[in-house]
């Protein structure tokens, strides 16, 4: 589908410029030459994205054409233009919601640039509508018990305020389901919600990942990357997993935390962003403070308002309540029934993975069953088998080497292939829990996955 750009500009060689060079980049451009024009025109071009000028006397400027397209259309990208703003100026549209800020001369490589970036968030936001229509309604939490009633408590008395929140719990507990609520019950519902997992982040990309970087900032930038803060501005951020950041990562967040201002790699100048963070962990970071594996102040900026999530087997009452909503969810016209047998040795599991692990179980219930989910499927479905070595295998080590003519590099892969997904098999397939119980971190276990060619798996 063509990009559609509404170009509103008082002076006419403007128009036509930059009018030429989208048309020829296979842009869809129409134009108006003043502000009222350009409102008149909203409802007919219908626009994916706006160029805007700054000063066009005497009607409305552009300042206030952007207020105006703001009350109509809260989500397009609006490019603002101009060659006497101030910084005044420019900071004050950023504030209104402008997309980017571009001085003229216009530079036709910083006007594609900007553009491509804006088509870019269009195409986001449009997936991310489809994916929620096709989703349903926003995933909620699940069940009456005490404990879940006291979490939707804390969520409301907390959302509409704009304190930082600490989410901590298991892997698997829900965490980015409670961040993704407050950020629903928030003042800032109608910005953008953005996730970002700190531990599956390699080191030397969590500045560019997390600020952005311009073009030619390092070897291979070979386009301006937009950082997940200032996706989030208007918004709010979910660093999940913040515990597994490295120091340096660590001060470079404190340091946006305190001032409000980032600076993609390569850049000029630092960008003021309006964000709310809500942070989530599975470690006790009081545990890393004390071992000087993570910054105290920037422990004590993040937990403002800590919010505790309880493991599955603390809130076994909520076990028929979630396994139907998950069943639902996969079967939805048709959802097969749990007798109260089926559900009894459902809790008599330990759960290790929590409700991620649930969900795993149940979607393997849900796919082997038919209308009715006995309980003689639960053992099957819950026994994980590792592998066991032949009986016919050579079980001295001379006689198993002269067998394998394999290089020592494939023998040692292959054994590290089979370890990984036995302990991601023990884990529900939860990446967090497998790295658990290899005792290592999950950036780690993410990059031996890849090098391996380990595909699946769930994050924690």
């Amino acid at each position: 589908m063509t990009t559609r750009i509404l170009i509103i500009d008082d002076e006419t060689n403007i128009r036509k410029m930059v009018g030429a060079l989208l048309k020829s980049e296979g842009f869809e451009v129409s134009d108006a030459p003043n502000g009222n024009a350009g409102l008149l025109a909203l409802p007919e071009v219908k626009p994916d994205l706006i160029l805007l000028d700054l000063m066009m006397p005497p009607g409305p400027d552009g300042l206030a054409t952007l207020e105006q397209i703001r009350t109509t259309d809260a989500d397009i990208p609006v490019i603002m233009m101009s060659g006497k703003a101030q910084l005044a100026d420019a900071v004050r549209a950023v504030q209104m919601g402008a997309f980017q800020f571009l001085e003229k001369p216009l530079a036709p490589e910083s006007l594609l640039v900007a553009v491509r970036s804006a088509e870019t968030l269009v195409r986001t936001q449009a997936e991310n509508r489809a994916l929620r229509a096709a989703l349903g309604p926003q995933p909620t939490l699940v069940g009456e018990s005490p404990q879940i009633a006291h979490i939707r408590e804390l969520i409301l008395q907390v959302a509409p305020t704009e304190a930082r929140v600490m989410i901590l719990g298991e892997s698997g507990t829900g965490k980015e389901l409670v961040a993704n609520a407050i950020h629903r019950h928030s003042p800032r519902a109608r910005g953008p919600f953005i996730s970002v997992n700190c531990a599956a982040i390699p080191r030397d990309l969590v500045e560019s990942e997390m600020f952005g970087h311009e073009r030619g900032a390092f070897t291979g930038a070979v386009v301006r990357r937009i950082g997940r803060f200032e996706l989030a501005d208007g918004g709010t951020l979910f660093l999940d997993e913040v515990g597994d950041l490295q120091l340096d990562a660590q001060a470079k967040l404190l340091r946006v935390l305190e001032s409000g201002e980032f600076q993609r790699i390569g850049a000029e100048r630092s960008q003021q962003v309006d964000i709310r963070v809500v942070a989530a962990t599975n470690r006790r970071l009081e545990d890393a403070v004390a071992a000087g594996n993570f910054r105290e102040d920037l422990y004590f900026r993040l937990n403002v308002f800590p919010i505790e999530l309880p493991p599955l087997r603390d809130r076994l009452g909520d076990l028929t309540a979630l396994v139907e909503h998950l069943a639902a969810r996969l079967r939805p016209r048709r959802p097969p029934h749990f007798s109260p047998e089926t559900i009894t040795a459902l809790a008599n599991h330990a759960w290790p993975g929590n409700v991620r692990e649930l969900a795993n179980i149940v979607e393997r219930l849900t796919i082997i069953a038919g209308d009715e989910v006995s309980s003689e499927m639960v053992p099957r479905v819950l026994r994980v088998t590792a592998p066991v070595p032949s009986s016919q295998a050579p079980t001295d080590p001379a006689e198993r080497f002269a067998e394998d003519d394999r290089s020592l590099t494939d023998r040692l892969d292959d054994f590290e292939r089979d370890l990984i997904t036995a302990a991601l098999a023990t884990g529900g397939g939860n990446i967090a829990e497998a790295a658990r119980l290899l005792q290592t971190d999950r950036g780690n276990l993410y990059r031996r996955m890849r090098r391996l060619g380990i595909r699946g798996g769930s994050e924690g």
